[in-house]
């Protein structure tokens, strides 16, 4: 369990609670399925297009891929479509589960607790590589309590869920019948045939005089004038969808992909890469021990003066068993095309 910060990736060692080296590949038990409907979803036709940053990012270079058809999820998975999940499987996410001495090696037994990785913006000015000021591991925080006990999701059965690891994301995913999306999936449908634009909506930040994203407006960390309405997540069709029908692929949450994460990107940018599916290691060279999967869309916590997650072609990482007050996921499946 890492702390990511709102779009970097810091070293484990900052609280002990935060620091599972788990590695897992797979969730330990597959949840029983239920017949794949593609209610909610969009067929996406597929074709080519050339994915990664145009912010000359170390990560993501420039690289064209082609695609076959898929159908992704219209929104990202919400509240009361997890909580569907788990009353039917009895699913307890990472989040809800107390580490175990072997996770967490060399941690206190009294600090090993239930918990999850929350957002506190800091009372005063703070240098902005100081992440830890404003990440904290609070005991209690999960999907059912966002920002730890006392809260709930009540009021906000249509937001996105969050504090879900890459796990839990898995497990989901194959109740529902249906898988994570591949990077280049993700990107892809992100784009909506809007190739090397810098947003997901074209190529300048405001339309009508409005930013169509939910991300941090204000003094980063310290105040969040939530100018779009929202101070936290927001209902998963509050903004604009994109050219191909897709809610919320630019900020409100990260989004969990199948693939491991690796510098590399998708690979050798000279070749079309045919159905990416990723690396087959991860290697993260800011920390080379821990195994991470890529998370894609950005989050609330975006902000031009400390990321820019929420552009369609930046990545950020994170260990498998890893839960954020800013992290959730979607949904793609393998099915025949409408007819």
């Amino acid at each position: 369990m890492l702390v990511a910060g709102a779009c970097s990736e810091p070293a484990a060692k900052q609280k002990a609670a935060e620091a599972a080296q788990k590695n897992a590949q797979e969730p330990a038990a597959a949840a029983p399925q239920v017949p794949l409907s593609t209610k909610g979803m969009i067929w996406i036709a597929g074709g080519e297009a050339t994915l990664g940053s145009q912010e000359e990012s170390r990560d993501a270079p420039l690289r064209p891929v082609k695609l076959t058809g898929f159908w992704i999820d219209q929104t990202e998975v919400t509240n009361a479509q997890f909580g569907e999940f788990v009353k039917a499987t009895g699913h307890v996410t990472t989040a809800e589960r107390k580490p175990t001495p072997e996770e967490v090696p060399g941690v206190p037994e009294e600090l090993l607790v239930a918990g999850s990785l929350v957002f506190t913006p800091p009372p005063t000015a703070t240098d902005l590589r100081e992440f830890w000021s404003w990440w904290s591991y609070v005991e209690g925080a999960n999907w059912r309590q966002p920002e730890g006990p006392g809260s709930s999701i009540i009021g906000r059965e249509y937001h996105p869920v969050v504090h879900v690891s890459w796990d839990d994301a898995v497990s989901y995913a194959k109740w529902a019948n249906k898988r994570l999306p591949t990077e280049a999936e993700w990107e892809f449908a992100a784009r909506a045939g809007l190739d090397r634009n810098r947003y997901v909506w074209g190529q300048e930040q405001l339309v009508n005089g409005r930013l169509p994203a939910n991300i941090w407006q204000g003094e980063f960390p310290q105040r969040n004038s939530a100018q779009d309405g929202y101070e936290t997540t927001a209902p998963v069709r509050a903004f604009p969808k994109n050219g191909f029908g897709l809610f919320g692929m630019s900020g409100n949450v990260w989004e969990w992909c199948s693939d491991w994460y690796h510098p590399a990107g998708y690979g050798d940018v000279t070749k079309v890469a045919i159905d990416p599916q990723g690396p087959k290691v991860s290697y993260d060279p800011d920390e080379p021990g821990a195994k991470k999967r890529v998370m894609r869309g950005g989050s609330f916590l975006c902000s031009d003066v400390y990321c820019l997650g929420y552009l369609p072609g930046t990545r950020m990482k994170s260990t498998p068993d890893t839960s954020l007050c800013h992290t959730g996921f979607r949904c793609v499946a393998d099915a025949p095309p409408p007819k």
